[in-house]
């Protein structure tokens, strides 16, 4: 409902800067990195909107729900929603590249 919960999804598609175990034959680690991390800003970029516009359907019931189990449990869902459609596109881009997923 606020700005620093819709950081916090996006930061959990930052990862912890490894290449999340996808190889690809003849790449080394560093060149896996780097097409993990184009990989992860495009997701950014992309639940970005996503989840800015939850963030917005939330502020603007709040009012009404602030305190109900209702906003925290759709909160959560919203926040679940958002990291897998930005796993799903970093899925998607790495096996564009020609990456193979972690085992």
């Amino acid at each position: 409902m606020n700005i620093c919960r819709t950081l916090g999804c996006l930061l959990l598609l930052a990862g912890c800067g490894t290449s999340g175990g996808w190889s690809k034959p003849g790449i080394d680690a560093a060149a896996t990195a780097r097409d993990y991390e184009e990989c992860q800003t495009l997701a950014r970029t992309a639940v970005r909107v996503d989840a800015e516009i939850d963030q917005d359907i939330l502020a603007s019931r709040s009012s009404d729900l602030q305190r109900s189990e209702i906003v925290r449990n759709q909160t959560g869902r919203m926040q679940e929603t958002t990291r897998n459609r930005g796993d799903a596109l970093i899925a998607s881009c790495m096996r564009a590249k020609g990456f193979t997923p972690p085992r």
